[in-house]
């Protein structure tokens, strides 16, 4: 009974001391549920037929038609392709470069040159698509900046955005240049969390700089590198609906228009919204999977654990 007293009162103060922590809980808890969880119940109109006189829980029952209708649709195919080609690119790069620019600015000894390098690789991050859209989309014009420079060399000017060969690599290459500098952050603290005894026995031994990053730096980074790349797989459907939504045409469905994109031109514009739950559905089916898994490998690799 005395244990019982002692752990109600031991509640009690611990209620009294942490209530206002949980009082600004409410808030943020109240706008998930809100926004997150009761909109999942429209989920049920990817297996309806939508009429808007009876409303999402009054249409009728239709089971996968919609999901048989929207893999028939050529446009759906290709969307996939793009989503998993532009994804993984952007994943790929996102790792290589913020990693190698992390090693290079590593090497700089000047902290003023240091911290003037770091804060201009990392302002595009806080700029959004549609501000950068806009500036890419002057520089990329037919009379921007880009082909005024090639016109001076005499070549013909270059329709970027307008080319569906060239249009996934300027998503890609624009999405790097935007968030490489923010990622390298954690690369970066991952380099200074390595002893600094092993590079001073390491320059004793006669080791130069190239070798100390290969032997050291890399070694000590390839944690940090795996952890971030398993994490990324869980994004692999998420190839950027702001960048690409600000960016793409109708000339260029064919290779840039992605999942994202392509659920939204059918919900909006072509009022299909059964068939864009659907693809909803699907896209959010697959990433569920994949965050799994990837959180799966990060804790099998590097103990990373959320839950």
């Amino acid at each position: 009974m005395a244990s019982i007293n002692t752990r109600k009162k031991s509640l009690l103060v611990l209620l009294q001391h942490e209530g206002a922590f949980h009082v600004m809980l409410l808030a943020p808890a109240i706008f998930v549920l809100i926004y997150r969880y009761v909109p999942m119940a429209g989920i049920v109109l990817a297996f309806k037929t939508y009429r808007a006189r009876l409303g999402i829980f009054g249409s009728p029952w239709v089971g996968l038609e919609n999901f048989k209708i929207l893999f028939s649709m050529p446009g759906f195919l290709d969307a996939i392709r793009n989503t998993i080609v532009i994804a993984l690119s952007k994943i790929a790069l996102g790792i290589v470069v913020p990693v190698v620019f992390s090693l290079m600015l590593n090497e700089v000894s000047n902290p003023r040159i240091k911290k003037s390098v770091q804060t201009i690789v990392y302002m595009p991050h806080f700029i959004s698509w549609v501000l950068m859209a806009g500036i890419i989309i002057k520089m990329m014009a037919q009379y921007g900046i880009i082909n005024k420079f090639i016109t001076s060399m005499g070549l013909d000017p270059v329709m970027f955005l307008s080319d569906k060969q060239l249009f996934p690599q300027i998503v890609v290459f624009t999405d790097i240049w935007k968030e490489f500098g923010y990622a390298s952050i954690v690369y970066l603290a991952a380099i200074t969390g390595i002893d600094p005894n092993l590079y001073e026995a390491a320059s004793i031994d006669g080791a130069g700089r190239w070798r100390q990053t290969l032997h050291i730096t890399l070694p000590g980074m390839i944690a940090t590198i795996i952890l971030m790349t398993a994490l990324s797989l869980g994004r692999v459907l998420d190839a950027g609906f702001d960048q690409i939504f600000n960016l793409y045409s109708p000339v260029v469905y064919k290779t840039g228009d992605i999942l994202d994109t392509f659920t939204y031109r059918m919900a909006f514009q072509n009022s299909q919204f059964a068939i864009s739950t659907a693809a909803s559905l699907f896209k959010s089916a697959i990433g569920c999977f994949m965050i799994v898994f990837s959180y799966r490998i990060a804790y099998k690799v590097s103990g990373y654990q959320i839950f």
